[in-house]
């Protein structure tokens, strides 16, 4: 009997493991349907209906997965942001990494004009999306704003990493402004209209922005 309930259990684990995976597989779908929807008409003009009509599913799965059109814009912007829909912040992220291994405010300005090349590529898009949608649509303004906080908690976190290696212009006494300064900078409205719009090729985007941080951040 105990092989037999020790199989039993296996058979539930295995079943409950295919069971999230499936799922999993689902939101993923329906994420990416989502993100091609908002970013080739908009976010007023995108549906539900739609969106489900791509990903494959039925119109109540992807209710029943996000709930609303608002949740799943916010869904998709995180997975943009990210890179996928694996619970790590962007700090943590392997491709953050250089902007704690740098060893001067020079380098540090450097991989961190990398990093929002990086997002820019992913999420510049969906950024205008939710810029625009956000006049118009009441129900995404706390996203709108959630997000301007984040870009302004990154730029402080590499203020703080700045400020462990060398002093920014200015030192401890204008880190306000030091933080204002490369939250302007970190925009993903900047790659979208340059890389996006002006077709410019993103390693110079990258070598723009970095020069561009540090004369904010370093000069004079």
């Amino acid at each position: 009997m105990a092989a037999v309930k020790g199989g039993d259990q296996e058979t539930r684990r295995y079943r409950s493991a295919v069971r999230e995976e499936c799922a999993r597989r689902t939101r993923r779908a329906v994420v990416v349907a989502a993100t091609e929807l908002f970013q080739e008409q908009g976010y007023g003009r995108t549906t539900l209906a739609q969106v489900a009509a791509r990903a494959g599913v039925a119109r109540p799965t992807v209710t029943a997965a996000f709930g609303s059109k608002p949740a799943l814009l916010a869904e998709a912007l995180d997975e943009a942001l990210a890179g996928d829909d694996d619970p790590i912040p962007v700090a943590e992220r392997p491709w953050f990494q250089p902007v704690w291994d740098a060893g001067t405010p020079q380098d540090v300005l450097a991989a961190y004009a990398r990093v929002c090349t990086v997002i820019g590529g992913r999420a510049g898009s969906l950024f205008e999306v939710l810029r625009r949608a956000a006049d118009a649509s009441p129900e995404l303004v706390e996203l709108w704003d959630r997000t301007q906080r984040n870009r302004r908690a990154g730029a402080r976190m590499v203020v703080d990493r700045l400020h462990a290696v060398g002093a920014p212009k200015g030192g401890r006494a204008q880190v306000e402004k030091q933080v204002d300064a490369l939250w302007f900078y970190n925009d993903p409205a900047h790659h979208h209209t340059m890389v996006s719009e002006c077709g410019w090729r993103e390693r110079d985007f990258t070598t723009w922005l970095a020069a561009r941080m540090v004369d904010a951040l370093l000069s004079g």
